[in-house]
């Protein structure tokens, strides 16, 4: 989910973005193919989509050439800036659901989800197939043990809320003291602020976490 680099703010003009190589990252999902033919669909420049979205047009030229994979968060800045869903980019299927009434819901069996996996963090998409909904819940293990592995610090217009299922995860922000949160805690904050999880210990953290755009 976040993003690397203490020495990186996200006051920068062209805030740095936490990748891996594209083929390792994708989890399955031609991330890259989307975005570009949705920026064609609107006949927008690299340019335009750069001051839209506060991902640099060099960065974004790669991830649409599948060079480099974001972070969830980098995902939902460029969502945001595109006014689309999260969900729309990452999920792997096609998705329903796309008019809002009374009882409507979405299933996601043990094991499935829309994968999307960083350097740093392996994510899983819940419930990818209903559409305009404000929260979106993620099932992810964070690999990241240390806040130097992400290139940026995460930072986005959301809320979030997170529970451990297993393990322990350590919530950085800039705002707070490092918070250790294990196996049943839980945490909601805002997301405006800049934050990074880590695991500690031998194993990896389990979070089921929900973002919720403001």
């Amino acid at each position: 989910m976040p993003e690397i680099s203490l020495a990186e703010r996200g006051e920068s003009p062209e805030p740095p973005e936490a990748w891996q190589s594209g083929d390792e990252a994708r989890g399955g999902i031609d991330i890259g193919a989307r975005l570009l033919k949705l920026r064609k669909s609107r006949g927008l420049t690299l340019q335009d989509v750069s001051a839209m979205t506060g991902v640099s047009a060099s960065a974004f030229s790669k991830i649409e050439r599948n060079e480099l994979s974001p972070t969830i968060s980098t995902m939902q800045r460029i969502a945001h800036g595109l006014e689309v869903e999260l969900v729309t980019l990452l999920s792997s299927g096609e998705q329903g659901g796309a008019v809002s009434f009374a009882g409507r819901r979405s299933i996601s069996r043990a094991g499935g989800g829309s994968k999307h996996t960083t350097g740093t963090c392996n994510n899983v998409l819940l419930c990818a197939d209903l559409k305009n909904k404000r929260a979106t819940p993620i099932l992810t293990t964070v690999t990241a043990r240390s806040p130097d592995e992400y290139a940026a610090w995460a930072k986005s217009e959301a809320e979030i809320f997170v529970m451990v299922m297993d393990g322990t995860l350590i919530v950085h922000s800039r705002l707070y003291e490092p918070l250790e949160l294990n196996k049943g805690d839980s945490v909601y904050y805002d997301a405006t602020t800049e934050h990074t999880w880590t695991s500690k210990g031998p194993t990896d953290a389990v979070v089921l976490w929900v973002l919720v755009d403001l």
